[in-house]
């Protein structure tokens, strides 16, 4: 076992910053109602230097290393991903497209051993997740797939503006871009019974700005994000260093496993598990995407 495997999360992690074992305490009280109170406000929090610095190279290194394995695809897309030729009244945001050029490393070509595999399997770190949510538990998914995955978004592509499938989402920034590659999200601009059609267009049309904010993020910054209502996008990568991050997808329910179309289109492939679980997920509620 190498030394960097046998470190432990406190080695890990800034425990003393986010005490994750201890979330009884008065500290570790005090991170979870912080996060509590500014997803609630904005959508989105963001736990500087989880990560400790000492092992900020590490990290990046250890993802630059997997990065060449991601499936990458040039596909048009619009904010809802739904199709792009789909009947829809010509003022509506949907008729909207971008080029979407980003790429996707599968959690089976994430190895055991790294950082981010680590800390996506670690109890405590999943229980820290759920009660900065504010929810009784989480479980990792059991997608052989998209559990665990690596964002690389190169020079000269963009992640154009979309909402997210789940209500919740949990990343670290891995490698930060040359220039561009900022996230940009605009709070709670929909909700479970209004799609806000207005707003989305606005934004969509570059008249949104009173809507949006720009997020700062640094490599071993960890970042939870209601990405269901918040429509947000990371701005074109200039320069020449990709954006690398590390996405925690967590559901709380057990067994959750992707949607056949969704997988190929991220992954380039699917296995024997999507095609046994097709059909069996159940929407929380009746938006677009």
């Amino acid at each position: 076992m190498s030394t960097l495997e046998a470190m432990t999360l406190d080695q890990v992690v800034d425990t003393a910053r986010y005490p994750l074992s201890e979330l009884g305490s008065a500290e570790g009280q005090a991170v979870v109602s912080r996060a509590r109170r500014e997803l609630s406000a904005l959508g989105c929090t963001v736990l500087p230097d989880f990560i400790r610095p000492v092992l900020r190279d590490v990290l990046c290194e250890e993802c630059s290393a997997i990065a060449p394995r991601a499936h990458f695809d040039l596909e048009t897309v619009n904010v809802y991903n739904i199709a792009v030729d789909a009947a829809l009244p010509q003022d509506h945001p949907g008729v909207r497209t971008f080029q979407r050029g980003n790429a996707f490393v599968a959690r089976d070509r994430v190895p055991e051993s790294s950082l981010i595999s680590r800390l996506y399997s670690n109890e405590a770190f999943r229980r820290f997740v759920a009660e900065c949510f504010g929810l009784p538990r989480l479980h990792e998914l059991a997608d052989p797939l998209s559990g665990l995955v690596l964002n690389v978004v190169q020079p000269g592509m963009e992640h154009p503006w979309h909402f997210d499938t789940n209500e919740f989402t949990v990343s670290m920034l891995t490698q930060e871009a040359e220039d561009g590659g900022v996230f940009e999200y605009c709070p709670n601009i929909r909700s479970a019974h209004d799609e806000n059609f207005a707003d989305v267009r606005d934004v969509l049309d570059g008249r949104g700005e009173r809507l949006l904010r720009r997020l700062p993020l640094h490599p071993g910054d960890l970042q939870l994000f209601k990405g269901r209502y918040s429509l947000h996008r990371v701005s074109p990568v200039r320069g020449g260093t990709a954006r690398h991050s590390a996405i925690f997808a967590y559901s709380e329910r057990p067994g959750v496993i992707g949607s056949v179309a969704r997988t190929r289109q991220l992954f380039g492939r699917v296995l024997p598990a999507h095609l046994a679980a097709e059909g069996r997920a159940v929407r929380s509620d009746q938006l677009l995407d």
